[in-house]
Parts: C-alpha cells; structure tokens; sequence
C-alpha cells in the first residue's frame, strides 16, 4: 500500500477465483468497515467502479433525490 497523505491512500487487490476482493485493514479501519457491513458498489463503463458503505450512499442519495432515498 502507498500512503498518498493521512487520509487517503491507494491499493491494489487481486480478484479471487469467485469474484472476491479483500478490502484491506487500513481501509476498513479509516471507512470504520465491519465484519457483515453492506458495501454499495457503483460502475460506470468509462470511469470505473467506486465503493461506499451503504449508509453513505442512502445519505448522499437524500441530497439528490426530492422525496430522499431510504433504504428502510
């Protein structure tokens, strides 16, 4: 892992045979990412894939959608 500055760093995972990644300790620790989260991953063709913890996604989704998007 490359550390880029106290807050952000990048890293490269392999894929496992079934698909699998390994979101590596630094990372979990600095998204607080716990054993049984729910991770929302987004893809976009040209830009590539983003990962966000889904309690994220849901709050950024309240700032975009009219009515807010819940996922309750």
């Amino acid at each position: 892992m490359k550390d880029i500055k106290e807050d952000r760093f990048i890293v490269s995972v392999k894929v496992g045979p079934k698909g699998q990644i390994t979101v590596p300790a630094p990372a979990r620790k600095m998204f607080d990412i716990k054993e049984g989260d729910t991770l929302m991953i987004m893809g976009d063709k040209e830009k590539g894939l983003a990962i966000l913890k889904d309690d994220v996604f849901y709050s950024l989704m309240k700032g975009v959608m009219p009515n807010g998007s819940n996922k309750d």
